[in-house]
């Protein structure tokens, strides 16, 4: 009996019914000399039977093996696929992938012994468009389902909404959501994306959120937290997002948070260096605006023997482009000042001593500024790493603060090396700055500092 079958080992037959009547009948008719060829208690007989047995056993191993190698086959298809899409490459390029494949098999395996069947595995590895976007499909759904069973199986979870739009300008509601477990472990994931095609205000994007919430059978009954952005249609005291999910009865009572990144940012706003900005954002445009300019300019540098050999843009929105887009425009100002005279363009700011001390001081406190945003991105952080950051970073201004009434340059790079060509430097007046961005940072993170006394018991509960 094979899987249920009566399979007789001489011929590879299979009997209609397993029956004993049934196999005899089979036996005595077509192979009725088996008992004078081999007889009974024979060694002839003994070898015999070995050898059947080793022909159905190879034959199963055959199947066996085919059905294997072509597991692994579609395997390796997946993982390949698995890599163009995290590297945001076409489908189609799997058929380039699979065509070097076989050429690198060629060259590396050539002295292997099984060659032949490592290279018969990688063809037969299907790596077509068509198929890649199957592969794709299948583990979209599969990740999907992972996170809904996630979802079911944690305790409690907290969502944070950022709006964007894609490249066809039309508006993105993106929810994250953070899980947490029995065992406390704690994952986050991109819980979907919301089409926004009419307008982005807070009651439409709590009615589109609604709507998912009853679609997918999300259970909002574990909902303890929302992150949010600080758009009016987020916020608003009346018909904000925040404020419509607090009066309706079937979302249970959250905690509401401003994003921490976001308004780290708006803590930076404070800084009013416009008229550092300014200038520079026009020198720089000029310089790269025309097809011509930046090629004489980048040959200037080349003959100076510049490391760098461009100089950066920035965009307004992106706060963190402002530390680099100045630290390059002053490690270059010689250069710029150089080409600027030899075009007969002049800005007299560049040679302002105090233009160009608040250039200097400007770059290190964006520099700063950069090293606490970066401190607060990243996967996994939770808001007692978030309070620990904030609190420590405030208390380093306050500490720069003092340095600079001091005249202690230590942490000022820029501002010390501008310095040394200036012995009026408005100490004061960047001592008053650091304190205006130290009380915004108090001002704006006031309802998170109130939280700070249960972050300390989680991290001590004594």
């Amino acid at each position: 009996m094979m899987k249920d079958k009566c399979i007789c080992f001489i011929c590879n037959a299979t009997a209609a019914l397993s029956k004993k009547e049934n196999v005899k009948r089979h036996y005595l008719t077509n192979h009725k000399n088996y008992e004078e060829d081999y007889p009974r208690g024979t060694a002839l007989r003994k070898t015999k039977v070995q050898q059947l047995k080793a022909q159905i056993t190879a034959q199963q191993n055959s199947f066996l093996k085919y059905n294997t190698n072509l597991k692994t086959a579609t395997i390796a298809s997946f993982k390949v696929a698995e890599t163009l899409i995290k590297h945001n490459n076409p489908f189609q390029d799997g058929e380039i992938w699979k065509e070097a494949f076989i050429k690198a098999g060629e060259e590396l395996f050539q002295n292997f012994k099984n060659k032949s069947e490592i290279m018969t595995l990688i063809k037969n590895m299907s790596l077509s468009r068509n198929t890649v976007m199957r592969r794709t499909e299948g583990m979209s759904r599969n990740l999907e389902d992972i996170l809904h069973e996630n979802i079911n199986k944690c305790v409690v979870l907290s969502l944070q909404f950022d709006e964007s739009t894609d490249y066809i300008d039309t508006a993105q509601l993106c929810v994250f959501i953070r899980m947490v477990f029995d065992d406390m472990l704690v994952t986050e994931e991109l819980l979907t994306i919301i089409p926004m095609h009419d307008r982005t205000r807070g009651q439409y994007i709590f009615d589109l959120f609604k709507n998912y919430i009853a679609r997918t059978n999300f259970p909002i009954c574990k909902l303890v937290s929302i992150t949010t952005d600080g758009a009016p249609a987020m916020i608003g005291n009346k018909s904000g997002f925040v404020a419509l999910c607090k009066g309706d009865d079937d979302i249970p009572n959250f905690i509401d948070y401003h994003c921490i990144i976001h308004t780290q940012i708006l803590c930076s706003k404070v800084l009013k260096f416009n008229h550092v900005m300014d200038v520079a954002f026009k020198i720089v445009n000029s310089i790269r605006s025309k097809s011509l300019s930046p090629r004489q300019f980048r040959a200037l540098l080349n003959e100076c023997g510049e490391e760098h050999n461009e100089l950066l843009l920035h965009i307004d929105v992106r706060w963190l482009s402002h530390a680099t887009f100045l630290a390059r425009f002053r490690e270059l100002l010689p250069q710029i000042t150089s080409y600027l005279q030899s075009k007969g363009d002049s800005y007299p700011q560049l040679n302002d001593q105090e233009w160009l001390l608040d250039l200097a001081f400007f770059c290190d406190v964006t520099e700063k500024l950069n090293q606490l945003n970066q401190q607060l991105q990243g996967k996994g952080k939770t808001i007692i790493h978030m309070i620990s950051i904030l609190k420590s970073f405030k208390e380093k201004l306050n500490m720069l603060a003092v340095q600079l009434k001091r005249r202690d340059l230590k942490h000022y790079q820029n501002l010390a090396d501008e310095s040394k060509n200036n012995k009026t430097v408005a100490y004061d007046k960047y001592a008053d700055v650091i304190g205006m961005l130290l009380n915004e940072f108090d001002r704006r993170f006031l309802k998170l500092s109130e939280l700070e006394d249960i972050a300390c018991f989680f991290i001590l509960p004594i």
